[in-house]
């Protein structure tokens, strides 16, 4: 697009501040500053006063030279860990803050939920905030009567809407400050982790309205949910301690950010102990329950594909070979060597149909002793979304785990191969070390296998559609009328 189409730009942008060695030493230094602009002291003097001045506080850049642009119909999510300067960029972009250098453009009206609470008036009711909080953002006293009850209806705060705000929950105060954003005609909004304090009903509401703001405005989305992230966004930035570390797709910098995480995560805990120990933190998120063996049908392959080849809709996937040399990353005391699908009798898999049972076999070897070692994959599909996965964590609870360095370990998982939308599909797989709340990971492969699913399933909605064990409609009979419907 043309440079008239960027709605938010920012060029070299930076900001710092002072940070003083000691209370005295911020009061003293003005003091310093001004002494050495006297004109009667000698040179030797002003020297002292201000190398006196320049010691007592350093400067830290919260932004360092950052730049990028959004163009119109464009979503961008940034991602980056506590201190990175999210929150710093996104206040001088919306004007609440001025930058030490560089600049930030943007055209049209802004909205942004940066804080819970900011723009409110504690002592004032929720409906009295709604008419402050949207003059804030440009709209008339008329304009603000007009959407009133929308406003209400969406917050859906009940009588509380007449209560002084500083009675409110986090989550009704979220609830009344989205809805006034969502109701100003926003050419750009900006989220800033809010959205974590809500309900998911809510949460759930918002998501969808901003699915259908994407389509006429630009959303700014600062998160560190990289599922979110991949699924709101069709660019995303990375912030390090105030520098752009990565700009690019969803899926390539969350991927990146992950592993740097995670890769950080390690040398921490590896400088402060020997004793390795490992939850797979990354795949907690989805597995939640056992992972139990799954007991396979004795009937062979074919037979039980006959009902699932009855239809012209078939969800044929098409399985691609392991690919040991996918970008990966861990500590390597222990490798994955060979990701594989099989069917019930342990043969390797080069097409499968959504709804057949498969099993995923992962198979390791350890370089150093393991105490407790964990095997866990997700299915992700091309935006980096996670589709569904599990782990061995508490499948292993109460079993001696341990693998001494030599050993060969195998992972099977055993599952009923959803009904995947065509388009391209990828296995994460990830080994790991320790315990549920402290862990080391040893190995993580991005795109281990890769699948595509080639058929249009008419059956299927929404990422994925899960195999009905059945699935029936038959007339019955019609219920007998109540007494009171006869009396009458």
């Amino acid at each position: 697009m043309s440079v008239e189409e960027r709605i938010i730009t920012v060029e070299n942008l930076s900001k710092s501040y002072h940070i003083w060695s000691s209370p005295l030493a911020r009061l003293q230094s003005p003091t310093y500053r001004w002494l050495a602009n006297q004109p009667l002291l000698p040179t030797s003097s002003k020297q002292l006063l201000r190398r006196k001045a320049a010691e007592s506080s350093r400067e830290f850049f919260a932004l360092r030279d950052v730049s990028f642009h959004v163009e119109r119909g464009q979503s961008l999510g940034i991602i980056g860990r506590n201190g990175s300067g999210k929150s710093t960029l996104l206040q001088i972009i919306t004007g609440t803050l001025q930058p030490t250098a560089g600049q930030a453009e943007i055209r049209g009206r802004v909205a942004a939920l940066l804080e819970l609470g900011s723009g409110f008036n504690p002592e004032f009711t929720g409906r009295e905030n709604v008419r402050l909080n949207a003059s804030l953002h440009g709209l008339s006293p008329a304009e603000i009567d007009a959407r009133m009850e929308e406003i209400l209806a969406f917050a859906d705060i009940g009588d509380f809407v007449d209560q002084p705000v500083k009675t409110y929950s986090s989550g009704m105060m979220l609830r009344l400050a989205f809805s006034v954003i969502a109701h100003i005609d926003a050419d750009v909004l900006i989220i800033d982790e809010a959205l974590a304090v809500g309900d998911v009903f809510f949460v759930q509401k918002c998501m969808n309205f901003l699915h259908r703001f994407q389509e006429r405005g630009v959303l700014l989305f600062v998160s560190h949910n990289a599922a979110a992230i991949t699924t709101l966004c069709q660019k995303a930035l990375w912030l390090d301690a105030g520098h752009l570390r990565m700009d690019g797709s969803p899926k390539e910098v969350t991927e990146a950010y992950l592993e740097a995480f995670f890769e950080s995560d390690a040398r921490d805990k590896l400088g402060k102990s020997k004793a390795l120990a490992v939850k797979m933190t990354s795949m907690d998120a989805t597995a939640t329950g056992t992972v139990e063996a799954a007991t396979t049908p004795t009937v062979r392959r074919d037979q039980r594909l006959l009902y699932l080849n009855q239809t012209q809709h078939r969800n044929d996937i098409e399985v691609f070979e392991f690919d040991p040399k996918a970008s990966s990353f861990g500590v390597r005391g222990g490798e994955v060597i060979e990701v594989v699908l099989e069917d019930g009798e342990g043969q390797s898999l080069a097409w499968i149909v959504g709804g057949e049972i498969v099993r995923l076999k992962v198979r390791l070897t350890c370089a150093d002793d393991l105490t407790h070692p964990v095997v866990g994959f997700y299915v992700k599909n091309s935006l980096g979304q996670q589709l569904f996965g599990d782990n061995t964590f508490f499948s292993s609870q109460g079993q001696d785990v341990a693998a001494a360095a030599g050993t060969w370990l195998e992972a099977s998982f055993a599952f009923q191969m959803p009904v995947l939308p065509p388009g391209d599909y990828v296995v994460t797989v990830a080994l790991a070390d320790g315990t549920v709340t402290d862990h080391i990971m040893h190995h993580w492969i991005h795109d281990a296998l890769a699948f595509k699913s080639t058929s249009s399933p008419l059956r299927s909605g929404g990422l994925l559609g899960l195999p009905m064990l059945e699935v029936s409609l038959k007339p019955v009979p019609a219920p007998a009328p109540s007494m009171e419907l006869a009396d009458t």
